[in-house]
């Protein structure tokens, strides 16, 4: 888990969280404590620790398999967006993505759902006008992630407000 730790930092480097300023590793950080608080396994804080590392960096899966081992590399995989700019809208984008995470373990949906919580907390606090998009988007996800922790799932259906 240090490792992990040392590598998302080094990975994610000088970049900032958008509202905070804070070093973005803060974020991945934060989810892991928040997987720590239900059932899990190490495999599962690493790839919390690990889960922008690919769609925010430079860092490949490749890598990722080669310091971690497959387990971390399947879940880092689950969690990071497959969608493009060149793939439409945001809509039609987020849409490719809910579809992704519908078909992952539920391992993976877990640390999905704490990475739901610790954004919506900041984004709702920091950006009310693109909360309301960003909400209605994450009620959408939630429909997918009723196999992670039901601890987190009630958690993150309340934060957002989802059926």
């Amino acid at each position: 888990l240090k490792q992990a730790i040392t590598f998302a930092t080094k990975a994610h480097g000088s970049q900032k969280r958008k509202y905070t300023g804070e070093p973005y590793v803060t974020h991945p950080i934060a989810v892991m404590e928040i997987v720590q608080e239900v059932p899990h396994t190490e495999d599962m804080l690493v790839a919390a620790v690990l889960h922008d590392t690919v769609e925010d960096t430079d860092v490949t899966l490749g890598d990722i398999k080669a310091e971690f081992g497959a387990t971390v590399a399947k879940y880092v995989d689950g969690l990071t967006d497959v969608s493009t700019l060149e793939d439409g809208n945001r809509a039609e984008r987020k849409a490719l993505d809910r579809a992704h995470t519908a078909v992952q373990c539920p391992e993976v949906k877990t640390i999905k759902l704490a990475d739901l919580i610790h954004n919506t907390l900041s984004i709702e606090e920091h950006d009310p006008s693109f909360y309301k998009i960003y909400r209605a988007e994450k009620i959408a996800l939630l429909e997918h992630l009723s196999e992670g922790d039901t601890t987190l799932f009630h958690r993150a259906q309340a934060q957002v407000g989802g059926f």
